[in-house]
């Protein structure tokens, strides 16, 4: 099942069709990327003064919906390898 969002909306003339705020040139990845950078609610808030609160809380919901989401391959669909991603030694 689906999740049901209010707030965010998906339009291809728009960011390309990324998750966005309201319709707005804010994406869900500006948000969650502010967050992740340290920055607080507020801080987003008085940045883009035509956001609201709850435009915060549910683009985190979102991206959370997204990390726990699963693809699974369609039947008969080709499997594409992958290859483990290696860090260089200090």
């Amino acid at each position: 099942m689906a999740a049901q969002w209010n707030r965010i909306t998906f339009d291809p003339q728009v960011m390309g069709g990324k998750p966005c705020i309201r319709g707005m040139r804010v994406t869900v990845g500006t948000i969650v990327g502010l967050l992740a950078a340290g920055k607080s609610a507020a801080e987003i808030l008085a940045a883009y003064p035509y956001l609201e609160a709850d435009d915060i809380k549910e683009a985190l919901a979102y991206a959370a919906w997204r990390a726990e989401e699963q693809e699974l391959p369609l039947p008969g669909a080709p499997r594409w390898e992958t290859h483990a991603r290696t860090t260089p030694s200090s």
